[in-house]
């Protein structure tokens, strides 16, 4: 499908089409060997991509903060569609207004059990608390929303002596890669995220 945004590799950035930037650099002969495009801002993101800071500004100061980017109603889409065949869910979100809003459309938008809805904060002393809740009703699969230090206290705290599953575990593109460990497999092996109107991948 056509592009809708053009990024370079070199800098794992991505922006609009008609970037001023951009374009004067792609002039002088720049970005030409390294780039790629994406089909929208998602799949950019799950790609590991950062927004332009001159053609995207409120994206890049969302970027810069640390936050995740609001989920799509086509990422939403294809979460549902992953999870087919699964009755009972469990979903766990940071405490930010995007993950927050993505959990709860999630939530809306699900039409088989959500067992428990949990939330977790950036900065805990070990996170055990939410981390019992999480796994407290041995769902179908877990799906989860958040940025990626408060996640990553999380994650540790699950694999710590919990019954979680990472292989059961599915993610918005704000997580993406971020599931289990970057350094080895979380004792799962797989790491599943969607990306806005895109396949899932597997890491």
């Amino acid at each position: 499908m056509p592009g809708t945004l053009g990024g370079t590799r070199s800098g794992r950035l991505y922006g609009r089409l008609d970037c001023r930037s951009a374009l004067r650099a792609i002039e002088r002969g720049g970005y030409v060997t390294s780039r790629v495009f994406f089909a929208d801002e998602a799949t950019a993101i799950a790609a590991g991509y950062r927004p332009c800071a001159v053609c995207l500004p409120a994206a890049y100061t969302t970027w810069k903060a640390g936050l995740p980017a609001p989920h799509t109603e086509a990422e939403l889409a294809e979460l549902l569609r992953l999870l087919t065949g699964r009755h009972t869910i469990t979903i766990g979100h940071g405490r930010d207004r995007a993950s927050t809003a993505a959990a709860q459309a999630l939530a809306a938008a699900w039409t088989g059990e959500a067992a428990a809805v949990v939330s977790w904060p950036e900065h805990a002393a070990s996170w055990l608390r939410p981390a019992r809740r999480f796994v407290a009703h041995a769902p179908d699969a877990w799906v989860i929303a958040g940025t990626r230090p408060g996640w990553t206290g999380m994650r540790d705290r699950l694999l710590r002596g919990t019954e979680w599953d990472p292989s059961r575990t599915y993610a918005f593109a704000s997580l993406a890669g971020a599931v289990t460990d970057e350094h080895g497999d979380g004792g799962g092996g797989s790491r599943w995220w969607a990306a806005d109107g895109a396949r899932p991948e597997r890491a």
